[in-house]
């Protein structure tokens, strides 16, 4: 069935908007896996599915392609990204130095409405906290938990341009643990660590938070890595 996002003729506002939600659309779809590594994104086809112009569409992709989910193989077209160890090493690097900082900056700044958000957040995840392998629909809704939750974290720390970063971030980690889930259990107490991290927050221990923020993406990255040397996990899909 085809996606309309709107019947009426697009004006210069709406079509800043219809870029926004085609953006968006596509982003939880490459992070989801529905749109796979190195996937041709055919204008033709986009445009019927979104049932918009050429116009929102360009600035979509164009859009996705300056934030790295999306490549512009020249006169080639558009491609979701592919992933890569080295890739994968660079967004966990990147994670482990900003938000571990945010977090310090969240728990200085943040008020009792900041705790609240991050208590909030963490219950919803917990519903979906499961050792056992996910799959459709339920890693859908833990992977928006659990960025709800890793986000609320870092959401106090008045730093729009770190937080805007880290959110992209989470997107591209998710390419990664999505890969892993599909083939693997969860091998670690996910869940208790993200019950230390609310707990060190509610204490007000910068350094004790940001420790087991760092250990925590540090180590899901490291797993995943060794998935993928070990053959576990879609080697074909994610060049050398």
């Amino acid at each position: 069935m085809k996606s309309v996002v709107s019947a009426e003729p697009p004006t210069a506002e709406a079509g800043q908007n219809f870029a926004s939600v085609i953006a968006t659309r596509l982003r939880n779809d490459i992070a989801s896996g529905r749109r796979p590594p190195g996937t041709k994104l055919s204008i033709e086809v986009l445009k019927g599915e979104f049932g918009v112009s050429l116009s929102p569409l360009r600035e979509a992709l164009a859009r996705l392609a300056t934030e790295g989910f999306v490549v512009n193989e020249d006169k080639k077209g558009f491609r979701v990204a592919p992933v890569s160890r080295e890739n994968l090493a660079e967004v966990a690097k990147l994670q482990a130095t900003l938000e571990p900082m945010a977090l310090r900056e969240s728990i200085r700044h943040g008020d009792n409405a900041w705790e609240e958000s991050v208590v909030l957040t963490h219950h919803r995840l917990m519903r979906y906290e499961r050792p056992e392998r996910k799959e459709g629909r339920d890693v859908d809704e833990w992977e928006a938990h659990h960025r709800g939750f890793h986000l609320a974290l870092i959401s106090a720390c008045r730093m729009p341009m770190v937080l805007s970063i880290c959110e992209s971030l989470q997107y591209f980690s998710a390419r990664y643990r999505r890969l892993f889930l599909a083939y693997q259990p969860f091998d670690r107490d996910v869940r208790g660590e993200h019950q230390a991290l609310v707990e060190a927050v509610l204490d007000r221990s910068e350094d004790d938070a940001a420790e087991l923020l760092c250990t925590h993406i540090e180590r899901t990255a490291r797993n995943i890595m060794d998935a993928l040397d070990a053959g576990a996990v879609a080697a074909a899909a994610v060049p050398s």
